[in-house]
């Protein structure tokens, strides 16, 4: 009994540490003497990625705010703000990320309005002749009808370049910007390209559009009255330039 007890009395300078044969656990249940570098993320990075890399987040988020705000500014009802960097904002917005809604105040559509145009051809015989007019309202809403995936052309060419001229002009067809002239070569030239399409028998000479504008009927259990009679807005007739010739040869 009393080699036992001083065999196994630990005295205040006794060795703890252990041996050489102490097993493998013994070094894990003594934890990790050091921490291993991180693998992911940007801290995984040497310094000067992590440099390129925080700039180039900045950039993005600098980015990502101006957008906003131009995009706010462009939407939003008319203020002091939208008038004072209206051309900026105009700048930045067209024609790429060009918004067709308004914050707040929402106006839907009350009004069908089609758009149509007519030429002056020269035959072979030299004899001048004037087409009829030519639905291209009709075109787009025929080509759209039963497809599935109709293109962003399809839907919005006419009817945006429509909207642009009307912007860009008064009741009396004059200009009232600088996008006055690029207004009219725009939709002048949408309609030289449909004129290609149709055999009018000739050189397409002169070419004239015009609107039609007709009133969206009330369902049936409102008592409220629409004139259905259309109302039509014509242009004056442009004569086709070499330019214009050149462009929808393309």
């Amino acid at each position: 009994m009393d080699a036992y007890e001083e065999g196994t009395e630990v005295g205040p300078g006794t060795d703890t540490t252990p041996g050489p044969d102490a097993g493998p656990g013994s070094e894990a249940a003594a934890g990790p003497t050091s921490e291993s570098p991180p693998t992911s993320g940007l801290t995984a990075l040497t310094t000067p990625y992590q440099i390129a890399a925080a700039l180039v987040m900045a950039l993005i988020a600098v980015f990502g705010a101006v957008h906003l705000g131009m995009v706010f500014l462009h939407v939003a009802p008319s203020n002091t703000a939208s008038q004072q960097y209206g051309e900026a904002v105009d700048g930045w917005i067209y024609p790429e990320f060009e918004q067709n809604w308004k914050l707040f105040a929402p106006n839907p559509l009350q009004q069908n309005i089609a758009v149509h145009a007519r030429a002056e051809v020269r035959t072979k015989d030299g004899e001048m002749r004037e087409t009829g007019w030519i639905d291209l309202s009709a075109q787009d809403g025929a080509a759209i009808d039963g497809n599935l995936l109709p293109s962003h052309t399809q839907q919005n060419e006419l009817r945006r370049a429509w909207d642009f001229y009307n912007g860009s002009h008064n009741s009396e067809n004059a200009s009232t910007g600088l996008r006055g002239d690029l207004s009219e070569r725009y939709l002048r030239r949408i309609a030289v390209l449909r004129f290609e399409r149709e055999d009018l028998g000739g050189t397409v000479e002169r070419i004239q559009l015009r609107s039609s504008t007709t009133g969206v009927q009330p369902p049936k259990w409102s008592s409220e009255k629409i004139d259905s009679k259309p109302s039509y807005r014509v242009l004056p007739w442009w004569t086709l330039t070499s330019r214009d010739r050149e462009v929808s040869a393309r």
